[in-house]
């Protein structure tokens, strides 16, 4: 387990080349699951557990590490299988998600594996698990389960979609009404989040479940004929999704003379400086964190402010 994660200045040059790298995992069963690296901290034996009154069904109980209290997540039973018994043996992963370190209980570590996010597929529909993954792809004939961490940790503790009043009353919004957005995001609580938000700005918002899917789309568009920048506001991406990710489609958005100009606005989980060096690499024109509706309001009336620069 030591050093699994040392080598993270190495993997950020993976990204912008629609590439990532995942934690692979057990939990209960011989089922391999997986996490994106970057979400990763540390990967640790679980230090002392101090249960709490009154806590989540899905969490064990909280552990300090450095000063910082966390919660502990049975990641098994959030998904729908059996619960895991935690105990000084346990492994736990420790993850930053929309500004927020938690941990997950799990069965055991597997190892790292680096990808093309082409090999990232959409999860097959049907009921069950696949309520909670995001993707799966094959490794040596096993298939790993990507799992949709932002969906466990809504279920947990849900996140407001509710614009605050006082910026619903920024008058240059009155310019958004009516206006299109293309919203890009493979977890589909965070499109939810997203459609909520531009609801209440009374803002029409297409979706694609992927990058592949959304430069499809947006090509279509050109190729009818339509001003892209007339048609659509702004385009707002996720970062980490299968097939293609955020950053290569922003830089294919850029590479095409008909839709070079759009907004792009990079929307992601993952946080800090790493981001917003990918954001001027790849020519995004925005970075938000998420979810943060009043803040996502704010990247609105910037792209508003460009169209009027006077109000």
């Amino acid at each position: 387990m030591a050093g699994i994660l040392d080598s993270v200045d190495q993997r950020t040059q993976l990204v912008g080349e629609n590439r990532l790298e995942i934690l692979m995992f057990r939990l209960t069963g011989r089922q391999l699951f997986a996490i994106n690296v970057f979400k990763v901290q540390e990967v640790l034996q679980m230090p002392k557990l101090t249960l709490m009154p009154h806590r989540h069904r899905f969490v064990c109980g909280v552990v300090t590490l450095r000063g910082q209290t966390l919660p502990v997540i049975d990641l098994s039973q959030a998904i729908g299988m059996r619960p895991q018994v935690p105990n000084e043996h346990s492994t736990i992963i420790v993850t930053e998600y929309n500004r927020s370190v938690q941990a997950f209980l799990v069965g055991g570590v597997e190892r790292i594996l680096n990808l093309n996010w082409e090999a990232i597929l959409p999860p097959p529909g049907g009921a069950g698990r696949q309520h909670y993954l995001t993707a799966i792809s094959k490794v040596e004939d096993h298939i790993v389960e990507i799992i949709d961490v932002e969906k466990v940790l809504a279920e947990i503790t849900p996140m407001s979609t509710k614009v605050s009043a006082e910026k619903l009353a920024d008058p240059l919004l009155e310019h958004a009404r009516g206006r299109e957005v293309l919203l890009v995001d493979d977890s589909s609580v965070a499109m939810a989040q997203l459609k909520s938000t531009m609801a209440q700005l009374d803002i029409h918002s297409h979706s694609a479940s992927d990058g592949l899917r959304a430069l499809k789309q947006l090509k279509s568009w050109a190729d009818e004929g339509l001003d892209m920048q007339d048609k659509l506001l702004m385009v707002i991406t996720d970062a980490e999704m299968p097939e293609m990710d955020g950053y290569r489609l922003t830089t294919e958005i850029r590479n095409d003379p008909r839709l070079k100009d759009l907004y792009v606005v990079l929307h992601t989980s993952l946080s800090g400086s790493f981001n917003e060096a990918m954001v001027k690499k790849v020519g995004c024109d925005n970075f938000l964190s998420k979810f943060q509706p009043d803040k996502l309001v704010d990247v609105i009336c910037e792209r508003l402010q460009l169209d009027q620069p006077n109000v």
